[in-house]
């Protein structure tokens, strides 16, 4: 009796068990997992791809402000206009003496020096510090662009600082204008600068610090030998973010100078709008705007290079 029933117990326990699933194929399980970033790509492709592509054709077109319907095809020769043209080779140097001066030299030391000296300081001068230098960033650009102008224009608030200390005064909008957007662009953009290197200046382990100075390092030995390794791959990605930040300024130089005098502060968004809609010329505009986008990927590919080789 016992025997009769026990497996027949079994046969019932295991046909009664839970049958296994089935597992998905691999490409539709990558597919569902995938599903919920579906919305940020259609609108990554409707708000940057579709523009980009816009941005190619009519880089490619004679096209013009007096409408899409006597637009042509005209090959490269928007390209060869702009490389043959002596304006835009004036806009691509100060484009770059732009970006290094203003972001790759002042920006990113400054924003170093400062997170380092606020680091040994008393918190009311943090606090003080930060307060006055990130007021600067939070500013739009337009309002930031019109401060500085009055700082630097012939009657503004620096020639009456140097009146007041009987130094020679100037035009410097006039006589070094480069030199003043260049100043008016650390001003602004500095602080973010701060704020990456005060986070990475956190994170530097503190015995190897003190193990420096135990070794009888000084204050400028312990920041070159110990500091900076450490924290190099936040400089890189600063000196990323900040460059292409900058090539892309336009509302602060314009406020400012509107390219001027002449052409000497023409760097290239200045140069590209005034070409598109000032001369009306839509596709040598656009054109010009592809070379920026290029010059920023350029910029992009050899500080992730440099990162890669970091992580070698």
């Amino acid at each position: 009796m016992t025997s009769s029933v026990a497996p027949a117990a079994g046969r019932r326990g295991a046909g009664g068990g839970k049958a296994e699933r089935t597992p998905l194929p691999a490409s539709l399980a990558a597919l569902l997992r995938g599903l919920p970033l579906l919305p940020a790509v259609v609108l990554l492709a409707v708000f940057l791809a579709g523009p980009i592509g816009y941005c190619i054709y009519y880089a490619f077109t004679d096209m013009q402000l007096t409408g899409a319907s006597g637009t042509h095809f005209t090959g490269l020769h928007n390209f060869t206009r702009a490389f043959g043209d002596s304006d835009f080779t004036n806009a691509v140097e100060l484009t770059l003496l732009f970006v290094v001066g203003s972001a790759v030299i002042g920006q990113n030391t400054l924003g170093l020096a400062l997170a380092v000296l606020m680091e040994k300081a008393s918190k009311p001068v943090r606090s003080l510090t930060s307060t006055v230098v990130i007021s600067a960033w939070v500013l739009p650009e337009v309002v930031a662009g019109y401060l500085m102008y009055a700082f630097f224009y012939q009657e503004g608030s620096l020639n009456a600082i140097l009146h007041f200390l009987h130094l020679p005064q100037q035009n410097w909008l006039y006589t070094l204008p480069i030199l003043a957007v260049c100043l008016a662009n650390v001003w602004r953009g500095t602080a973010f600068s701060m704020l990456v290197f005060s986070a990475a200046l956190s994170d530097v382990p503190r015995e190897l610090v003190e193990a420096a100075e135990v070794d009888g390092a000084n204050a400028w030995q312990r920041l070159w030998r110990v500091t900076l390794p450490v924290i190099r791959r936040s400089i890189l990605t600063n000196l990323m973010l900040i460059t292409l930040q900058t090539l892309s300024v336009f509302g602060l130089i314009y406020t400012m100078t509107r390219g001027g005098p002449g052409n000497k502060t023409e760097t290239l968004p200045i140069f590209m709008y005034q070409q598109a809609f000032q001369n009306s010329l839509i596709g040598y505009g656009t054109a010009i705007a592809l070379v920026l986008l290029v010059v920023g990927a350029l910029f992009s590919v050899v500080y992730i290079r440099l990162l890669k080789v970091e992580d070698a």
